[in-house]
């Protein structure tokens, strides 16, 4: 019998992807290991794998297809024996909404005028008949459903008059209501807006879209907060000058950024309670320092995991950071090496920015906005004003994993690192 290839889910949080490249043509005879096509994901182009062995009868999904569902029929393959003629129809692709059957016959005409809603009362409608209903300008509490419980179908808005809009005088409003401006966030109303102007439309690829709908989640439904410090860091880059005169020979060369990387990892330790994530119904605390840092791509960016940070030296996180981002920047990074971790870092100092407001990741429960070294008036311990590097860090926590004290006292715990650098290496 033959075997539906279907949409595989290449990770945890997978729902549909691309299928950028078929590596088959229907009539290739396959083996298990075989690599069928290359899928992108909202993250990265993966390989797609065989299980099973066969010919491919049909491919059901064309290269460069987006937006195609976890588990929808991409191809099929025939077993030993079998031929094209086993395949019989394509299956159809599952629509996003299931239309509401056409009634046999028109709806019976109700024996009495209909009952008008109360202000306030709920009007049991499927979305399809609230569409034609708002098409039509029908009022729906002026009509009377056939479906379960009194609930309005297709049918019944199709059979009802215009008239049945016209609200009673007891329900006619004294002062005609405003018409609803068109949302602004319609794409046609926006496209109108910009009619005239020269302008270059850019398609939404996986990693954007997933980008622009994780972000807006974030926004809407964790409970931000942020903290502020500014760190010396005068001490810092004299030590991190001197070690890499010392490591030159073996060619490693620290960044800044790596002796951050190190900090929020021992600040992690430091401040177990803080070393946490959101799960729903529940905060998980981690064990382990993972600190995911945010890397740009082109269209994007991953926030690759360092895991186990707080047990590895400042040259072994230098040289793994640089790895994840040289493959990040190929989109070459498996799922399990940007998802997870507790705590993420994001930091655009090298782009001159001095200080901003990083949104969290889910499901981390922080997140640190990092900024450019600028030489700053400080005053000293005795008084004096002298000039120091001053850095610009702000932590955006969830506030429903960490509490403002608590986040205080990480954050506190990551300026005393970086102030005192001898001490990472501890």
């Amino acid at each position: 019998m033959p075997i539906n290839i279907l949409m595989p889910a290449l990770s945890p949080t997978m729902e549909d992807g691309t299928l950028a490249k078929w590596m088959v043509n229907e009539g290739d005879t396959v083996s298990s290991g075989d690599i069928l096509a290359e899928i992108e994901t909202d993250k990265a182009t993966m390989e797609f794998e065989a299980v099973d062995e066969g010919v491919i009868g049909k491919i059901l999904v064309a290269e460069g297809t987006e937006a195609v569902k976890v588990n929808d029929p991409i191809a099929i393959l025939l077993e030993d024996g079998e031929s094209t003629d086993d395949i019989g129809s394509a299956p159809e692709a599952t629509p996003e909404a299931v239309a509401e059957p056409e009634a046999a016959s028109p709806a019976p005409e109700p024996a009495a005028p209909a009952p008008v809603a109360k202000s306030g009362d709920r009007i049991f409608a499927s979305p399809l008949a609230r569409r034609i209903a708002a098409e039509k300008g029908l009022d729906l509490s002026q009509i009377t459903g056939s479906g379960p419980r009194g609930r309005i179908v297709k049918a019944d808005v199709e059979n009802a008059s215009p008239q049945a809009a016209a609200p009673t005088e007891a329900a006619r409003p004294a002062v005609p209501a405003a018409a609803p401006a068109p949302a602004q966030t319609d794409p046609n109303v926006i496209a109108r807006m910009y009619e005239g102007r020269a302008y270059t439309e850019v398609p939404l690829d996986g990693m954007r879209k997933t980008i622009a709908a994780r972000l807006t989640e974030a926004k809407q439904t964790i409970p931000h907060f942020y903290l502020r410090r500014s760190v010396q860091i005068d001490d810092l880059l004299a030590f991190r000058s001197q070690l890499n005169k010392q490591l030159e020979a073996r060619g490693v060369k620290l960044s800044v950024n790596d002796f951050i990387i190190k900090a929020c990892a021992n600040a992690l330790q430091q401040v177990p309670t803080a070393n946490a994530v959101w799960a729903g119904d529940r905060i998980l605390q981690l064990e382990p320092s993972d600190v995911a840092v945010a890397v740009a791509i082109e269209g994007g960016l991953f926030t690759p995991v360092l895991k186990d940070a707080h047990q590895k030296s400042l040259s072994t996180l230098s040289a793994e950071m640089k790895d994840l981002a040289a493959r990040a920047r190929d989109r070459k990074l498996a799922p399990h090496e940007y998802q997870g971790g507790s705590f993420a870092i994001s930091n655009l100092g090298m782009f001159g920015i001095e200080n901003f407001d990083a949104v969290i990741n889910p499901p981390h429960g922080a997140i640190l906005a990092v900024g450019a070294g600028a030489k700053k008036p400080v005053v000293g311990p005795d008084g004096d004003i002298t000039v120091a590097t001053m850095m610009s860090m702000t932590l955006s926590v969830d506030h429903r994993v960490i509490d403002g004290a608590l986040g205080a006292e990480v954050l506190q715990a990551i300026v005393d690192g970086l102030e005192n650098p001898m001490a990472l290496l501890a």
